[in-house]
């Protein structure tokens, strides 16, 4: 459960969000000893930020390429209601190639990300998929070539 109470982290809170975000398996041991702080003081902060909601997870980032997903699109959804996005987000939830949802504005009301094996896969999940999720009127496609960076916002202290 998240507990977003008040915090706002400091300096070492950001050094040791730099260590984790270069390998989030580093030990916090490693980390202390990195940073010259104690163990327990790693351990506490980390916490302290994952109760703040500040780090939400420490998780694998998994190479979509070298598993098989050659193919990856950003969707524009355009639904009949908006009142219904969250039944199509649901929807979109047991789609396992859908890899994110965003509200946006604009043109559309939701904004995914798809990944597929190929390009015939990429269609069956457009037209197979997503196209048979009632309240989903339009889908506007372009296909990702490849992300030039990805990045975690600065911290500001």
């Amino acid at each position: 459960m998240e507990n977003h109470t008040e915090y706002r982290p400091d300096e070492h809170d950001v050094a040791i969000l730099e260590c984790l975000e270069k390998d989030g398996r580093m030990a916090f041991s490693a980390i202390a000893q990195t940073l010259g702080i104690s163990n327990t003081m790693v351990h506490q902060r980390v916490s302290r930020l994952m109760e703040s909601g500040i780090l939400t997870a420490i998780k694998p980032v998994i190479n979509e390429k070298k598993t098989g997903y050659d193919w990856a699109a950003f969707t524009g959804l355009t639904l009949d209601k908006d009142a219904d996005s969250q039944r199509v987000i649901d929807a979109l939830k047991d789609i396992p190639e859908v890899t994110e949802c965003y509200y946006i504005t604009g043109a559309f009301t939701l904004f995914i990300r798809i990944i597929a094996r190929n390009h015939e896969h990429m269609r069956r999940i457009l037209y197979e998929k997503i196209d048979n999720i009632p309240g989903i009127t339009k889908t506007d496609s372009l296909v990702e070539l490849g992300c030039a960076f990805r990045r975690n916002p600065r911290i500001l202290c």
